[in-house]
């Protein structure tokens, strides 16, 4: 099988969690033998930094496109008053439309794979130039990301304009969800809530999948806690501002032998200037997996969200420790306190890592469960043949 990978930034190296989940779907489709040619986004925020002589190149054909994605505040306020996406128009352009359109007349592909609502606009081109079954990946419902990150903004203005993004957001996600030939959503809530605004093309809910990494040799500390994520994602800022601002100083005045570490790229100076007692800020660090290493527990407070938190998969996939929200759990199989622990107050949070401090074997007999949970459930050969299976499903249906 031939497949197109049209994503919205370069998949690869994996510097986040969308580009992990861009790339376990490149590297699984290749290990099962398939082809793959990766046409990419890229931009000043998410450049190309793929090193001429690697490998992966070759083997993806990979090309990319530069976008202006930086914000322009009068074309914001146009799209605002004329009551269109934003979030959407920043990505439409001429010449990846053009190239799209050039490579798709060049070359034969059997599924075309798209990487994100926000490429709908280029639609329309492939069903121009080709008939072949086009298939959206669906990492969130992304309206609900946005109305969730309105209704927790304090600022009356801010809140507001959040809201109007939303809210445009949301017209044009329920305008187009009938438009593509099949959604693979990553969780089944995604795919549940999609159904429920109307969506009535084939949908099949494939996680994000792993291949299970070698425990590191470092003994893991559980007095040592660690937060990792792009911090670019407002969701992740948001959820670290409200741990530091309203959950840390109860755990440090009741737990003050405990460290909390906290690595992300795009971090916002202010934090990366801040000084909390017993918070070690590392800002972007160039290998997670050793940043991870010595620690045992992830704290992800997430508040807002959609879809599935990559980086708790990883974390899993290394036996650590997550407390996290319901909504940063959200697609994943899990059994409170026996795969991770849930908290969702500030006083959970404490609760589940005083627990966690205290009970040492209790705390790594979790983190021990999660990496099983994931090898049975999220290997990425799996998923991919579940994958496949949807492409075909669709081929079959486009071919009667």
């Amino acid at each position: 099988m031939r497949v197109l990978q049209f994503c919205l930034k370069p998949p690869y190296p994996t510097v986040d969690g969308g580009t992990m989940a861009m790339n376990s779907i490149t590297e699984g489709l290749m290990d099962m033998g398939h082809s793959v040619k990766v046409l990419s986004v890229c931009s000043d925020k998410h450049p190309v930094s793929i090193a001429a002589d690697d490998p992966y190149r070759q083997r993806t054909d990979f090309e990319a496109v530069h976008l202006d994605l930086s914000i322009h505040p009068l074309a914001a306020a146009t799209a605002l008053l004329c009551g269109e996406s934003y979030n959407v128009k920043r990505f439409e352009n001429k010449r990846l439309d053009d190239r799209l359109a050039e490579l798709l007349h060049q070359e034969h592909f059997d599924v075309i794979h798209v990487e994100s609502l926000f490429l709908t606009p280029y639609l329309p081109t492939i069903r121009r130039c080709c008939k072949t079954p086009v298939v959206l990946r669906a990492h969130n419902v992304e309206h609900l990301i946005w109305r969730q990150m309105a209704l927790a903004e304090p600022h009356a203005a801010k809140r507001w304009y959040l809201k109007k993004l939303a809210l445009a957001l949301r017209a044009y996600e329920l305008e187009h969800l009938n438009d593509y030939d099949g959604i693979a959503c990553i969780t089944q809530h995604d795919a549940d809530t999609l159904r429920q605004l109307g969506c009535r093309r084939a949908m099949a809910a494939i996680p994000f999948g792993v291949s299970l990494p070698a425990m590191p040799h470092t003994e893991s500390d559980t007095n040592q806690l660690f937060h990792i994520g792009s911090m670019d994602w407002r969701p992740n800022d948001e959820a670290i501002r409200w741990f530091l601002g309203e959950i840390w100083p109860m755990v440090h005045s009741q737990m003050p032998h405990l460290t909390l570490h906290i690595a992300g790229r795009r971090m916002a100076d202010d934090l990366i200037n801040a000084h909390y007692d017993g918070v070690v800020v590392a800002g972007e660090v160039p290998d997670a997996t050793a940043f991870m290493a010595d620690k045992q527990i992830n704290i992800v407070p997430l508040k807002s969200g959609s879809g599935i938190r990559i980086k708790i998969i990883e974390a899993m996939a290394l036996a650590k420790t997550v407390i996290t929200t319901t909504v940063g759990a959200r697609g994943i199989d899990y059994t409170d306190g026996h795969d991770l622990l849930i908290a969702d107050t500030p006083q959970q949070f404490v609760e589940a890592i005083k627990r966690c401090t205290t009970d040492k074997d209790f705390c790594k007999q979790v983190g021990n469960n999660a990496r099983r949970l994931i090898a049975q459930r999220y290997d990425n050969n799996t998923l991919t043949e579940k994958l496949i299976l949807f492409y075909n499903k669709i081929l079959d249906k486009t071919l009667s």
